[in-house]
């Protein structure tokens, strides 16, 4: 697959990021929302990961919460969560968690998780129980669920369906070439039956993934990813930048994508038959998730209309 792209920019230790990674200063509702947020008692991917996008999601008065603690019981070595012991699950969690998502008025919301291998479920029950305490507390408000892989347990998602979220959200991550070195303790296969298994279980459900770009991958490499996504059902995909957490104990990046390499893999991804794609230098699975979400879901209403004509 060929594709217009920039050379590799070098990249050494302490390399300025291009100025199109410069991020705005916090406005708007950010106060507030930092004040909710804590309130709550639930952590979010946000702060946890370290998200460039946080100034400006929560001056929108938008957080993606993490739920089932925020220790980690894998160790990616492109993520900035912690990895250690986690405590114990926190029986009201659901409850605060559906108050936050009211008091903010979230009109979609983005639940995402640590990886808990310790649990016998690995957390699916939980979270089945924070999706229904939002919808029961919010009954206007759509859910985007954004779990572990459940080792592909094909229980465990069912658990995490049964519960009605209206999209379902499992990243691939990077290319198959890369996944052993990015993803150790997860399986490039596995993540791709995560999402084959949940269309079989739901096969009305919306679902999404997303890839980072910049750690040495090659474009025939994403052109096979995103056909791989297809393959399995994947609705919605995501394309991002990865930024290195920190200097010493996460992989550097290889390469920083130009907007315009980011805008031909978006259109590349869409020529394959994605409902949405969003691609970006600052696009994450939460980005605007809740305008990917309403975009796929008036194109799958069309798609079925015109079936019906059919």
């Amino acid at each position: 697959m060929e594709l217009n792209v920039l050379p590799p920019n070098p990249q050494g230790p302490h390399r300025r990021l291009p100025p199109w990674l410069k991020r705005p200063l916090p406005s708007g509702d950010f106060t507030r929302t930092t004040g909710i947020v804590a309130e709550s008692g639930v952590s979010t991917v946000c702060e946890e990961a370290r998200c460039p996008n946080l100034s400006e999601c929560w001056s929108k008065r938008h957080a993606t919460f993490m739920i089932l603690g925020d220790r980690c019981t894998r160790r990616c070595h492109f993520c900035a969560v912690e990895t250690a012991k986690p405590g114990p699950l926190e029986a009201d969690e659901p409850d605060r968690l559906a108050e936050a998502v009211g008091r903010l008025g979230l009109r979609h919301v983005v639940l995402t998780a640590v990886a808990r291998d310790d649990l016998k479920d690995e957390g699916a029950g939980h979270f089945a129980e924070c999706v229904r305490a939002i919808h029961d507390r919010c009954e206007e408000t759509t859910v985007e669920v954004l779990p572990a892989d459940f080792h592909a347990r094909r229980e465990c998602i069912e658990t995490l369906c049964e519960a009605g979220p209206e999209l379902y959200n499992h990243n691939l991550e990077t290319v198959a070439r890369l996944a052993p070195k990015i993803r150790p303790q997860a399986k490039h296969e596995r993540s791709l039956q995560v999402l084959r298994t949940v269309k079989e279980l739901a096969p009305g459900m919306i679902t999404k993934s997303g890839i980072m770009v910049g750690l040495g991958e090659t474009v025939d490499e994403l052109y096979r990813a995103f056909e791989e996504l297809r393959s399995v059902g994947c609705d919605v995909l995501t394309v991002g930048q990865y930024l290195q957490p920190t200097l010493t104990d996460h992989l550097p990046v290889e390469k920083y994508y130009h907007p315009d390499e980011f805008e031909a893999l978006g259109a590349l991804a869409r020529s394959i038959g994605f409902l949405s794609v969003a691609s970006g230098p600052f696009v994450r699975s939460s980005y605007n998730a809740g305008e990917v979400f309403e975009e796929s879901r008036r194109r799958l209403r069309t798609h079925a209309c015109r079936k019906g004509d059919d």
